[in-house]
């Protein structure tokens, strides 16, 4: 693995195939890393700091680890989702017992990424009729995108206003049995881009990032012709040409967990491109359970950009959701969040604040309550028809998937059942802050709201 000094002269990146025992134990004996063949970085570097040397030497054994199961896992998740929909084609267990035993059942290939429910009535303000938009807006541009499927959820064109369009750019979370995603989430490389900061390697890879050119502003030949097209250009290049088509065209980007870093490294690259063009027409970045991106300099590069751009952005984070606390914010890990981060809790009340509570999760004291929040996420999933309306029903596997807070609580509270609920519940939160009056922000200071 060789780096363009060029692109970046200050990189860490892990190469988990040529992760072996004795690196694994030298590279917690010595502070130059530099040294282990699974680590590429400027020579002399070092790490001081035994715990830093640990995280490095996990993530690259986790990624080879990850490698070493690819096919079995997808096998394992294909017939899971085989079992599933079996089940639900034939609306239960017991209808599909029934229909066996008459010698018919029906199997139907689902896809949960169309949903033509019509948005809840109570979604009237811009972001949250946007937001539904992603959930519910039946006309997807899905068929271009296919050798994207790992990363990119879909492209929605839907009408705003007679005279617009709002383009609505959704990447997907970590599938559950997809190898190549958790290594990317698992993956403590970065790289530190010019004027930006340092910034996640896992999470520049899963958009396009190019090892030996980083992100050059147009592909050339050699890059044309790699086997799998990539992300961010492609996605471009579609904006680019909607904007051609009509010059009043809008767009925002979403997504949820590993889908949400993405939200925001897209337009950090559209940034450090200079596409003016293309910022004019961002209107929100919008994230969902998103881990931290980058480190401070990043951070402040990415907030000072969107306001002078006018562009909102929003991180949406659920009670005790692990992954928005992940990767580390201390002295260990340069990890950092930014913006306006609209926490809920368990029982989908939400605050604005600057942070989350338990910021890196594990802590000795939030034990007791985590575990009493985990209990009654499970109660509340039996309870939400009655209290909530039919609508927020959760079905027997997702009921069984809250017993895992049991043992992590931060596992369940990441699953998309909860964010949907969150949005559809969250009521003012979801305002641009700029359009509330000063009034309104007393009054949500007063009570609690605004922190």
């Amino acid at each position: 693995m060789v780096c363009d000094k060029s692109f970046s002269s200050s990189y860490m990146l892990l190469n988990h195939e040529e992760v072996g025992v004795f690196d694994l134990v030298h590279m917690l004996c010595s502070h130059a890393i530099e040294k282990r063949n699974f680590v590429d970085c400027p020579k002399g570097m070092t790490e001081e700091n035994f715990k830093q040397r640990w995280l490095l030497s996990m993530s690259a054994l986790a990624q080879k680890m990850l490698k070493s199961i690819k096919k079995p896992l997808a096998a394992m998740g294909a017939g899971i989702e085989y079992w599933l929909n079996l089940v639900s084609c034939n609306r239960n267990l017991s209808g599909l017992i029934s229909n066996w035993i008459r010698g018919y059942y029906e199997l139907r290939q689902l896809n949960p990424r169309i949903d033509t429910t019509p948005p809840p009535p109570n979604l009237t303000n811009y972001f949250m009729q946007m937001t539904s938009t992603c959930q519910h807006c039946p006309r997807l541009s899905y068929d271009k995108l296919t050798f994207m499927k790992r990363y990119l959820t879909y492209i929605v064109s839907c009408n705003k206003k007679e005279d617009s369009d709002m383009i609505v750019v959704a990447f997907r979370g970590t599938e559950t049995f997809d190898a190549d995603a958790w290594s990317s989430d698992v993956d403590l490389s970065w790289y530190e881009l010019p004027g930006i900061g340092k910034v996640h390697g896992g999470f520049m890879k899963a958009l396009g990032l190019q090892k030996s050119l980083g992100w050059p502003e147009e592909l050339t030949h050699r890059t044309k012709n790699q086997e799998q097209p990539l992300a961010y250009y492609v996605i471009r290049d579609m904006l680019k040409q909607a904007l051609k088509e009509n010059n009043k065209v809008k767009f925002i980007v979403t997504g949820h967990s590993l889908g949400g870093a993405l939200a925001v490294l897209f337009p950090a690259v559209l940034m450090s491109h200079n596409e003016v063009e293309l910022l004019d027409m961002l209107e929100g970045v919008y994230t969902f359970g998103q881990p931290r991106v980058g480190d401070k300099r990043f951070g402040k590069f990415m907030k000072e950009n969107l306001e002078n751009f006018d562009v909102k952005y929003y991180r949406t984070v659920y009670s005790n959701d692990l992954v928005p606390r992940l990767p580390y914010d201390d002295s260990t890990m340069m990890f950092k969040h930014f913006g306006t981060c609209l926490y809920f809790d368990s029982f989908y009340n939400g605050k604005i604040m600057e942070e989350e509570p338990n910021k890196n999760y594990f802590s000795p004291l939030s034990a007791l309550p985590k575990l009493i929040n985990a209990v009654w996420e499970i109660i509340r999933s039996f309870m939400i028809p009655y209290t909530r309306g039919e609508d927020y029903s959760e079905g027997f596997v997702l009921k069984m998937y809250r017993f895992i807070g049991l043992m992590i609580a931060g596992v369940p509270a990441h699953g998309l059942q909860d964010y949907v609920n969150v949005v559809r519940l969250g009521s003012d939160l979801y305002k641009d802050p700029r359009s509330i009056s000063d009034n309104e922000i007393k009054l949500m200071i007063d009570d609690g709201t605004l922190k």
